[in-house]
């Protein structure tokens, strides 16, 4: 028979229970999305299949009669040991199994499992010990308080401090002290033999787990250079993204959150197409507005136009703009743009800034990610592009990356409706990039464009641009034709639904 006391404290333990339960599944489902694309079907999938797990869970403990304390015990065990090595062993496997994404998702219906046995046999272990009405309301209370506090620290604290290595063995550590702790609670329902072997197991399981979690950063190197390939030069955890450098090759690589920004053999490409038709067309630019570019490249290119009086630089992570000061292969590549005292740099989300700044430009540079989710989305919207007008001199030039209008074609020209729609005039262009293939961008002003301009001889420095290249570069080929789509809104982001489904289906 259970005392009072071990009562009151197996709320705790739902407390725990719910909250680690909701961690694997934030983990598996952010997982999937780092290193199979940064998905919403993706990570709306992983989660669909952990809570039908839990389903199946709750429906197989029915089948569970004998011993309802002991098997309660093992299974937070089983949970812990799975769940805290599921992140660094799914990072660490994804290089080297074609199958990954079935291996992902088995791992997470065994997982979802374990979580769906344990409420009710917990409940099952308190029903002689208390009313009806009172265990249910009880225990779903403590398990609604888990799953809030887990929905908040998850995003907030854990992975931004954390990681997804240390996380997922930090909430294994976790997993096994309820399993620990359990085993004094429920001692009057444990034989002193079953007791024993029980402790021994979670004091195994708690040791490897520790262990673990003193090599996390080992474990998260090791498992970040297989699935970037080459070997981690330097990386961290800001509150917004996880930011690596590789080394492969002659150059090094920038990767936020597992997807490529740029490589330093050939960012030069990508960087002077994306700022030099808008610098050059304006005459001549003296304020310029960048948003997004935190590594620097943009700014760098900009420089280069003595006309240059200030350039405002809008980008989210403050870790990503002081890297790029602090890392010195990083602050050679973009010639120390940083330390310019006609840059400024504001750390803030564009959506929110531009809507509060007063200052008219010349020339504005876009250099967002992708529109890989709805946050970065909001970005591209019409709502957005009419906050941006709002910021342009009548004459001024915008220039923008607009992803791949070969494989993603769709989004390309998503991108370009949705800026005609905010009343700007479009002119659409593309260079190749040897590290993303054919790249598309788009040249855009309040008023009518006129002709593609010629390279100015006073800008030095440039390695791709010729007055034959510029030209080429509006020259659209064949396969890169206008299809329709519908305009990227931000109470309706079709533009992220393009993207995901361009993206991630097989080329």
């Amino acid at each position: 028979m259970l005392t009072r006391a071990p009562l009151s404290l197996l709320y705790l333990n739902v407390l725990v229970i719910a909250t680690c339960g909701l961690v694997y599944e934030l983990l598996a489902g952010t997982l999937a999305s780092y290193v199979l694309g940064d998905s919403v079907t993706q990570f709306s999938f992983v989660i669909g299949v952990y809570l039908s797990a839990m389903g199946v869970g709750a429906w197989l403990s029915r089948y569970i009669h004998d011993h309802l304390a002991r098997v309660f015990i093992e299974i937070e065990l089983a949970l812990a040991l799975l769940g805290g090595i599921s992140a660094p062993a799914l990072f660490l496997a994804f290089p080297f199994v074609d199958w990954f994404a079935p291996l992902l998702l088995g791992m997470v219906f065994v997982i979802g499992v374990l979580v769906g046995l344990e409420l009710p046999l917990l409940m099952r272990i308190l029903q002689e010990h208390l009313e009806f009405s009172d265990l249910v309301s009880r225990v779903l209370t403590f398990d609604y308080i888990g799953a809030l506090l887990a929905s908040l620290l998850f995003p907030i604290l854990f992975v931004p401090h954390l990681g997804l290595v240390r996380t997922s063995l930090a909430f294994g550590i976790l997993n096994g002290v309820v399993g620990l702790w359990s085993t004094y609670l429920l001692r009057p329902l444990l034989s002193a033999r079953g007791l024993d072997r029980l402790r021994l197991r979670g004091g195994i399981v708690l040791v490897l787990l520790s262990v673990a979690l003193l090599k996390a950063d080992q474990l998260t190197l090791l498992a970040e250079e297989s699935v970037l390939g080459g070997s981690i030069i330097h990386s961290t955890q800001s509150p917004f993204q996880r930011i690596a450098i590789t080394r492969k090759g002659k150059g090094f690589q920038l990767f936020l959150n597992g997807h490529l920004q740029f490589n330093s053999t050939d960012e030069y490409r990508y960087h002077e197409a994306l700022v030099h038709p808008a610098m050059l067309g304006s005459k001549p630019p003296e304020k310029v507005l960048i948003l997004g570019g935190g590594d620097g490249l943009a700014v760098r290119e900009c420089l280069r136009y003595p006309s240059v009086q200030s350039i405002t630089l809008v980008d989210l992570d403050p870790a990503m703009t002081g890297l790029s000061e602090r890392f010195q292969p990083l602050k050679e590549l973009n010639d120390a743009a940083f330390s310019d005292p006609r840059v400024r740099v504001v750390n803030d989300d564009a959506f929110v800034w531009i809507g509060a700044d007063d200052t008219t430009y010349d020339v504005a540079i876009i250099d967002f990610p992708d529109p890989s989710n709805y946050s970065i989305g909001k970005l591209y919207t019409t709502r957005f592009y009419r906050l941006l007008r709002e910021r342009l001199k009548p004459d001024a030039l915008v220039t923008i990356q607009c992803t791949s209008p070969v494989v993603a074609p769709k989004s390309y020209w998503c991108i370009l409706a949705s800026m005609q729609s905010s009343g700007f005039h479009i002119r659409p262009f593309q260079a190749t990039v040897p590290s993303f293939g054919i790249w598309g961008f788009a040249l855009a002003s309040p008023q009518p464009l006129g002709d593609v301009p010629p390279l100015d001889p006073s800008i030095t420095g440039l390695r791709f641009l010729t007055d034959e290249a510029m030209r080429a570069m509006f020259e659209l080929p064949g396969d890169i034709r206008q299809v329709a789509t519908e305009v990227n809104r931000l109470d309706n982001q079709i533009l992220v639904r393009y993207y995901d489904e361009e993206w991630h289906e097989p080329q």
